[in-house]
């Protein structure tokens, strides 16, 4: 931007500068950054922070993420892991053959419950089912084999 266009420009020869003359354009009046959160700023911290001080839950010394890391699938996505033409010929045989869905390839840990599944068996491995998962995989007459 050229410097004609500036703020600054329009304000030459005003002794203020669009301060005003009572409270003097001083550097930092309130503090820096954040300061002043407990004693004079405390209502803006209350009124838009709340409960931005204190503490809350126990400490974890030494957390290391990838211990818990485990990512889920819910049911009502499985059959996106199997191919469309795959489903398609296994419903048309209707003999019991089932597909293989192995999620920890896929880079899934467990299987949810959530969703309902199709009346077609279907065998998932996996590290981790949980109970309703593993109730509505076998009503549907699939099988649910843990990985490690």
């Amino acid at each position: 931007m050229p410097t004609r266009f500036s703020k600054h420009r329009k304000s030459r020869g005003d002794v203020c500068a669009g301060y005003g003359r009572v409270g003097k354009h001083r550097k930092h009046p309130g503090g820096r950054g954040n300061a002043g959160g407990l004693t004079h700023h405390r209502i803006n911290f209350d009124k838009y922070h709340p409960g931005y001080f204190g503490k809350l839950g126990m400490r974890h010394f030494h957390l290391l993420r990838n211990q818990y890391h485990c990512p889920t699938v819910s049911l009502e996505k499985i059959w996106t892991l199997v191919p469309e033409s795959v489903r398609k010929s296994l419903a048309a045989k209707n003999d019991g053959t089932a597909p293989v869905v192995d999620v920890t390839q896929k880079g899934f840990f467990k299987v949810l419950g959530h969703g309902i599944l199709p009346k077609q068996p279907i065998i998932v491995k996996a590290r981790y089912f949980s109970k309703i998962a593993e109730k509505k995989i076998k009503a549907v007459g699939g099988a649910c084999i843990l990985v490690a």
